[in-house]
């Protein structure tokens, strides 16, 4: 299990601020700079732009100093026999700066270890094992995925940010021609860069997405299907029943019953265990 040493989340301060640890905290430590700074690698000074992780191994000079005000970062120490070996799997180097393309999702992981810690409840360690671990696995993952097709960090972040959108709004229509003029690429090669990213063709990805809302709504509310249909963004609803048939494997109307149907049976076993 990895254990949590300390962890610090928006930690603030001052222009000059500057770590020196000739050998190291005693621990490992992550450290994810929202500020640039400089950083001593090697005997060589480097300036670390902003979104920018390293991970110390235990033992290895920690050097580095604010260079923009204020200075801005998200850190926690970790340890356990099993980092090394974990670390050598998911190919993620030790005392080396890396580029995080998605830095939001790596400094909120970090909010969530200090949330887990402070509240201190009767899971905490297998819960901070188990953030942790997602972290390291999906900045593993992007590092090979960008590695693998370099040819699309350029265009990672506007496509994540499009991605949001397509679904925060599953009722809205996009052609593939929209999609492609907001980050000014053509039809085909806008397709190939969502695929790559992705993993999923985008017209995939908006159905998907819709069918998911419309499963929520089948499950939550008592809007008709012709109304469930019109708020996933279909103008026919028979369209829709066929396309929900046709991923989902059973009609809109067969979903929300054999939802029902199994949500009563968990009221029953509930009330037979309490009994």
């Amino acid at each position: 299990m990895l254990q949590l040493i300390r962890c610090g989340y928006n930690i603030v301060h001052d222009d000059g601020f500057t770590i020196n640890r000739t050998y190291g905290s005693g621990d490992y430590l992550f450290l994810l700079f929202r500020s640039r700074v400089k950083i001593r690698l090697e005997e060589q000074l480097i300036e670390a732009d902003r979104n920018t992780c390293i991970i110390y191994r235990k033992g290895s000079r920690q050097w580095y100093q604010a260079i923009e005000h204020p200075m801005i970062h998200d850190w926690f120490h970790f340890d356990g026999p099993e980092v090394v070996d974990l670390f050598e799997r998911l190919g993620l180097p030790f005392d080396t700066l890396i580029h995080v393309h998605e830095s939001f999702y790596i400094s909120k992981k970090i909010s969530e270890i200090q949330e887990t810690l402070i509240h201190n409840g009767r899971h905490r360690d297998e819960l901070l094992d188990a953030i942790i671990r997602c972290l390291l696995m999906r900045l593993a993952d992007m590092q090979h995925r960008f590695k693998e097709n370099n040819h699309i960090s350029k265009y990672y972040e506007q496509f994540v940010a499009l991605r949001n959108e397509i679904y925060n709004y599953p009722y809205v229509f996009y052609t593939v021609n929209e999609l492609a003029g907001k980050v000014n690429l053509s039809r085909s090669y806008f397709q190939k860069l969502y695929k790559d990213i992705f993993g999923v063709s985008v017209i995939s990805d908006m159905i998907r997405n819709r069918l998911d809302y419309a499963m929520y709504l089948l499950s939550n509310t008592t809007y008709s299907i012709r109304d469930v249909a019109e708020r996933c963004g279909y103008a026919n609803d028979v369209h829709f029943m066929r396309q929900f048939k046709k991923f989902v494997g059973l009609s809109p109307s067969e979903y929300r019953c054999s939802h029902r149907a199994g949500e009563q049976a968990g009221k029953l076993t509930a009330s037979a265990k309490q009994t």
